[in-house]
C-alpha cells in the first residue's frame, strides 16, 4: 500500500471514530510505529487531523473550537432527542422541587420538552399536597431556555443574570457565579463540550466554565447531558471533576477506559 492511500485511510478512521492510537495504526496497517508518527505528521501538516499524545484526533476537537448554540441546534438532533427524553424522565410531573437548566442545545431540547409537557398538562393536576398552583421552580441562565419556559403553566422561571455570552446566548461573569452560589437547586442539567476519564468535564471558555463550575457546586445532584460526540473529547478548561457528577445521559457507550473512569467515580451511565 502506498503512504498516500494508507494516509487516506487514516483520515477516514479519525474521522469515523473521532480518534485514533498509534498503536492501533501500527497493528493495523502492519507497519512500524515510527512509521505511524511520519504519516500523522503529514496529516496534520496538511490539517487533516490533530496530533495528541499516543495518537490523533479529529481537527474538529482541538480544544478551543466551539460552534454557536444556533450550529450545535441543528447537530445530531435525533440523538439529542433521546437524551432529552431521558432526562425529562428525572424531572417530577407532580410540579415539586427545583431544577436548573444549563445553557446547550442538548439542555435546550430538554427546556423545549418541559415546556411541552406542561402544555399539555401532564405535569400532574396541581392538586394534592403541592396545592392548586403547584409550581416547579426551573433556574437558568441561557436566553433561549428562558424564552422556551416564560409564561408555561406550573414552571416559576427564574433567569440568572450577568454578560451575555452571543456564541452561547447564556449570561457569564461574576455576578452570574454569585448568583450561582446563593442557590441550591435539587437537579441541575448540565451541558458540556468535552467528557473524559483522564481531564473531566470541560469546555473551551473561561467564563463559561466558571458558571458551570458553580452550578456542579450548587446542585444536590448533577446529570450531565453529552451526545456521543462529547465522549473522550477535551476542551481547553475543566469546569468538573468526573466524581463530582450523578448521572451521565448519553446516546452510545462510553469507550472501555472512560467507562471504567465514570463507574470508578460512581457515575451512573444512562444510554438513551
Amino acid at each position: 500500500m502506498f503512504a498516500e492511500e494508507r494516509q487516506q485511510l487514516i483520515v477516514e478512521l479519525v474521522a469515523a471514530s473521532g480518534r485514533a492510537s498509534v498503536t492501533d495504526l501500527a497493528e493495523r496497517f502492519s507497519i512500524t510505529t515510527e512509521t505511524v508518527r511520519r504519516d500523522l505528521a503529514a496529516l496534520e501538516a496538511a490539517g487533516s487531523v490533530r496530533r495528541v499524545h499516543g495518537g490523533a484526533v479529529s481537527p474538529e476537537r482541538i480544544s478551543t473550537t466551539e460552534e454557536s448554540i444556533l450550529e450545535r441546534t441543528v447537530l445530531r438532533p435525533s440523538e439529542k432527542t433521546r437524551i432529552a427524553a431521558a432526562a425529562l424522565a428525572l424531572i417530577p410531573e407532580d410540579r415539586s422541587g427545583s431544577i436548573l437548566i444549563d445553557a446547550g442545545s442538548t439542555t435546550e431540547a430538554l427546556a423545549g420538552m418541559l415546556a411541552a409537557r406542561s402544555a399539555a398538562g401532564t405535569t400532574g393536576t396541581g392538586a394534592g399536597s403541592n396545592g392548586a398552583d403547584a409550581e416547579l421552580v426551573v433556574i437558568t441562565h441561557a436566553l433561549p431556555i428562558a424564552a422556551r419556559l416564560s409564561g408555561e403553566t406550573g414552571i416559576a422561571l427564574h433567569l440568572l443574570g450577568g454578560k451575555v455570552r452571543g456564541l452561547t446566548q447564556a449570561a457569564v461573569g461574576q455576578s452570574t457565579v454569585e448568583a450561582a452560589g446563593r442557590i441550591r437547586p435539587d437537579i441541575a442539567f448540565i451541558g458540556t463540550n468535552g467528557i473524559s476519564a483522564a481531564f473531566g468535564l470541560s469546555t473551551p471558555d473561561p467564563e463559561e466554565a466558571a458558571v458551570k463550575a458553580a452550578f456542579v457546586r450548587s446542585a444536590r445532584r448533577i446529570v450531565v447531558l453529552a451526545d456521543s460526540s462529547k465522549l473522550d473529547a477535551e476542551t481547553l478548561v475543566q469546569f468538573a471533576s468526573l466524581k463530582d457528577l450523578d448521572t451521565v445521559i448519553t446516546n452510545s457507550n462510553p469507550s472501555p477506559a472512560l467507562a471504567a473512569a465514570l463507574s470508578d467515580a460512581g457515575v451512573e451511565v444512562v444510554v438513551a
